[in-house]
């Protein structure tokens, strides 16, 4: 009798019992609802955090809709405002005791013009990385208070041609929306392997991982139905979508993964096992070479504290 093939991929039935626990994550759509719904599905609690209170509200309907039980809430947070971070932050040393994970998934990609954020950053550094620098440092108390705490950083393929140029980080010279972007997610790898290193340095107790989609349908991937001359790419990229993407709950296992697996290292980075880490399931992701540089990653955190105004080791 042929011996029944035991099963290779991580899959989010696979995620261990999440009960007790308090999951943050931020966006409320795409890999940010997908994350909601299979940790609801575990059994955590979920605080949902977005700038839309009413697509968060939609969001956690679904997951309400799917999960009867779910304990799951929406907070108003804008990662394109320190005042909003940090009166997020305040808001969640008020009500939980403390925080097991953080998920810091929410992201803007690829903005046609240059926009900056309210505090006058461009758009996609002062969002996707320096907002979740600050947002980090502000549940950080909270964190080391958690059970087995977790940082998850989402990254992004984009950030494998990232480059981090201290004489142009808000691409004020010179503008490219995939540039940008790809800095953007470059800085939040350099930012979670550096955690990772003061945080055994600083024994802090907080474990810090990585991890990326791959090619993934969401909110912000750009495959939206828009065909304006500034985004007619987009619209071409979407008509070929079910070729060469795939679909947000598989795009989100590698960051689940991260978030939960017993097997998830801390310094460690996770996406796609697939061709070129595009599809498939959580394994081991390459680390361009610019994000080992330890050097540059030191002086980015200094430079991020002083724009952001926060602290990790106070």
């Amino acid at each position: 009798m042929e011996e029944v093939k035991r099963k290779s991929h991580w899959t989010s039935s696979d995620m261990p019992p999440q009960t007790g626990r308090l999951i943050v994550v931020t966006g409320t759509g795409g890999l940010g609802y997908e994350c909601a719904l299979a940790s609801a599905r575990a059994g955590a609690d979920i605080i949902l955090a977005g700038r839309n209170r009413n697509k968060g509200e939609a969001s956690i309907a679904k997951v309400r809709s799917s999960v009867a039980s779910a304990n799951i809430r929406f907070e108003q947070l804008d990662l394109a405002d320190l005042a909003s971070i940090e009166e997020f932050g305040r808001r969640l040393r008020d009500t939980c005791e403390r925080v097991d994970v953080l998920i810091n998934n929410a992201a803007v990609i690829m903005t046609p013009r240059r926009q900056v954020t309210k505090d006058g950053f461009e758009l996609h550094f002062g969002t996707n990385y320096l907002g979740h620098f600050a947002l980090t440092a502000y549940v950080m108390p909270l964190l080391r208070k958690g059970r087995d705490p977790r940082v998850v950083s989402v990254c992004a393929l984009a950030a494998n041609r990232g480059a981090i140029n201290f004489g142009d980080l808000q691409s004020e010279h010179r503008y490219a929306p995939m540039a940008a972007y790809g800095l953007s997610k470059l800085a939040s790898l350099m930012f979670s392997l550096e955690f990772h290193r003061r945080s055994i340095a600083g024994q802090w107790g907080i474990k810090s991982i990585a991890a990326h989609p791959g090619l993934a349908r969401t909110d912000s991937s750009g495959l939206r139905a828009d065909k304006t001359r500034e985004n007619r790419m987009p619209f071409l990229l979407r008509l070929i979508a079910p070729l060469l993407f795939q679909p947000p709950e598989q795009g989100a296992l590698p960051l689940l993964f991260a978030a939960t697996s017993a097997e998830a290292e801390s310094g460690g980075y996770y996406g796609p096992d697939g061709s070129k880490e595009m599809k498939g399931f959580p394994a081991h992701a390459k680390i361009p070479p610019d994000a080992k540089d330890e050097t540059v990653a030191k002086r980015l955190w200094d430079v991020s504290k002083q724009m952001t105004h926060v602290g990790f080791e106070e």
